[in-house]
């Protein structure tokens, strides 16, 4: 049995709401003065999208949108079991959240402990009741190990990769909900309290030009018309680097070791040239299906400019992922792409062993 596996999935924020709020960023985009009306007016919208958004603002699409993304974390989640792992290495983007003006690493290795956090603080700050009727103050335990996360930083230096790494998350800071999620969503039934698996975070600086310009979030065109871009994120090419190197370190050693790529793809209020109303999922389905195939090699070759103007910036969390895969000769096993025009975020999950 292999010491490795690789799994891809979700982190959505408005999963851990309510169905009420699941289209709450189109409802508030829809508010935006400076997109044209007639982009703004359902008669323009693709038939999908009319039926999705339907007569109450997708608030009846959302328990479904809800139940295809939880059977595919209920797989992963399987996978996730029967392998067993010794640690769980997850690549997520930080919005805005641990790094801020003062440092913006490209990649960085969270070597912490044990961290008890918040575990809905993202939710209360939009106004949305949590899925599990919880108190709002809710907290869960994230478990890591420190140990290991060192060595791997020291590894990878002495790799050739120039890694970042950190002790201690920034006081008063949300931790990354990239992080969060995945054990939040990995364990869905207890919202993320009974995970018992130990997470070694490394963040992506996914956001790259919007990193501090949005702070990693929504924007109104108006702010966008002036804003004063950020340097550019790693490239896809540097991700896949970097994946593989991770997976090299590790290969070397006796941890069974899963891999989790934790991000949805294109992001609708990412993508301008859409008005930020509906991802971009012809741009999705073009690399979903060179996922499918096994075509690493022209993945890897994907722009960082044709990521950003798709608004799959974390999708560069896939990327670290898809190093790994090719590098272990691991063989997707499972894979489906939950799309959406109403909720933000094409969302595939995949499973490689």
């Amino acid at each position: 049995m292999s010491r490795f596996l690789g799994l891809g999935m979700t982190h959505y924020p408005l999963l851990a709401g309510t169905d009420e709020h699941m289209a709450g960023l189109l409802r508030w985009t829809l508010q935006d003065p400076d997109i044209p009306e007639r982009e703004k007016d359902p008669a323009s919208w693709p038939a999908s999208m009319r039926a999705e958004w339907g007569a109450d603002q997708g608030r009846s699409a959302a328990a479904g949108h809800r139940a295809h993304l939880l059977d595919g974390l209920a797989r992963c989640r399987a996978a996730l079991d029967e392998f067993a792992p010794d640690v769980v290495v997850v690549w997520g983007d930080d919005q805005y959240e641990n790094f801020r003006e003062e440092v913006v690493p490209p990649f960085c290795v969270l070597a912490y402990d044990d961290l008890e956090v918040p575990a809905f603080e993202v939710m209360n700050e939009r106004g949305s009741p949590n899925a599990w009727g919880l108190p709002d103050d809710f907290r869960i335990t994230l478990r890591g190990d420190s140990a290991i996360a060192r060595r791997l930083a020291d590894g990878l230096i002495n790799d050739g990769v120039d890694m970042a790494y950190s002790y201690r998350k920034r006081d008063g800071a949300h931790f990354p909900h990239a992080i969060l999620n995945t054990q939040l969503f990995l364990d869905y039934d207890h919202a993320g309290a009974r995970f018992a698996y130990r997470l070694l975070p490394i963040t992506v600086n996914c956001y790259g030009e919007h990193a501090i310009a949005r702070k990693g979030g929504l924007a109104r065109f108006a702010d966008i018309s002036s804003e004063e871009l950020d340097p550019s994120g790693p490239s896809p090419a540097r991700c896949v680097e970097v994946g593989r190197a991770i997976a090299r370190h590790f290969a070397g050693n006796d941890e069974r070791v899963a891999f989790i790529a934790s991000s949805s793809w294109s992001h609708a209020f990412l993508t301008d040239a859409l008005w930020h109303i509906r991802p971009d999922t012809a741009a999705d389905r073009r690399l979903y299906q060179l996922m499918v195939e096994g075509r690493f090699d022209d993945l890897a070759v994907v722009s960082g400019r044709d990521v950003v103007a798709a608004g799959q910036h974390e999708m560069l969390n896939w990327f670290c992922l898809f190093g790994a895969v090719q590098e272990l000769g691991l063989q997707r096993r499972w894979s489906t792409m939950v799309t959406t025009d109403v909720f933000n975020s094409n969302k595939p999950f995949g499973i490689f062993s």
